[in-house]
C-alpha cells in the first residue's frame, strides 16, 4: 500500500515543542496552502512532527514562512464534549524542507575609503 503526501504552505502560528511524559519531541501545527486552480481558496491542513523533525521544525521555521512537508495522511479519532466520536484527518510529518532564501544581512561598509579592500 502506498500513503504519502506532499505540500507546500505557509505556518499558520510560530511551531511549539512539546514534550511527551517519555521526553519525546512533538510539534503540531497548521500548514495554509492555497489551490492553484479556479477559484482562489486556501486549505489549512494539520500537521504533526515527532522526535528529529520536531526539533527541527520548531528551532528553524516561524509563523507565515513557507515550507514542504512530507509525509503519510492518517486518520485521528477522538470524542468531542457531547461525547460524539469525531475523526480528523492530519499530516504526519516526516521531512520538512524550506522553501524560500533568508533575507540577507548586510553590513555597511567604512565611512573612509583608505580602509577599503580595492
Amino acid at each position: 500500500m502506498l500513503n504519502t503526501i506532499t505540500i507546500q504552505g505557509r505556518f499558520t502560528a510560530d511551531p511549539q515543542i512539546k514534550n511527551t511524559q517519555n521526553n519525546i519531541a512533538v510539534v503540531s501545527f497548521t500548514l495554509a496552502c492555497d489551490r492553484d486552480f479556479g477559484e482562489k481558496k486556501t486549505d489549512f491542513f494539520s500537521c504533526t512532527a515527532w522526535r528529529q523533525t520536531a526539533e527541527f521544525i520548531g528551532k528553524y521555521f516561524r509563523k507565515g514562512q513557507m515550507a514542504i512537508m512530507d509525509g503519510r495522511l492518517q486518520n485521528k479519532e477522538w470524542t468531542d464534549k457531547d461525547g460524539n466520536k469525531r475523526t480528523t484527518a492530519e499530516i504526519l510529518v516526516e521531512h520538512a524542507y524550506f522553501c524560500e532564501s533568508r533575507k540577507p544581512q548586510f553590513e555597511e561598509l567604512p565611512a573612509n575609503e583608505e580602509e577599503l579592500p580595492f
